[in-house]
C-alpha cells in the first residue's frame, strides 16, 4: 500500500541556554517561531535560527524544526 504525506504546518524552536539552577542542572528555554514556510530547506531554517540567535542575550543550544504531517493511503 502506497502512502502520501502532506506537510500541514512547520515551526522552528530555538533552545536557549539560561545558565544552571542551584543543583547545577542546565536551564534551557524554548523560543518558538510558528507559521514557517512548509517548503523551507533545513539549511535555510538553520541559517535563520542562527541569525535570530545572534539577537538573543542567551547562547543557542540547539535548533528544532517541527512539522505536522498528514499521511493518506493511496
Amino acid at each position: 500500500m502506497a502512502v502520501e504525506s502532506t506537510v500541514l504546518s512547520s515551526r522552528m524552536v530555538l533552545k536557549l541556554n539560561f545558565g544552571t539552577n542551584e543543583n547545577g542542572n542546565p536551564i534551557v528555554r524554548n523560543k518558538t517561531y510558528s507559521n514557517m514556510n512548509n517548503e523551507a530547506a533545513d539549511q535555510e531554517v538553520y541559517d535563520v535560527a542562527e541569525a535570530l540567535a545572534d539577537l538573543q542575550t542567551n547562547p543557542l543550544e540547539g535548533v528544532h524544526k517541527i512539522q505536522e504531517t498528514v499521511l493518506v493511503s493511496l
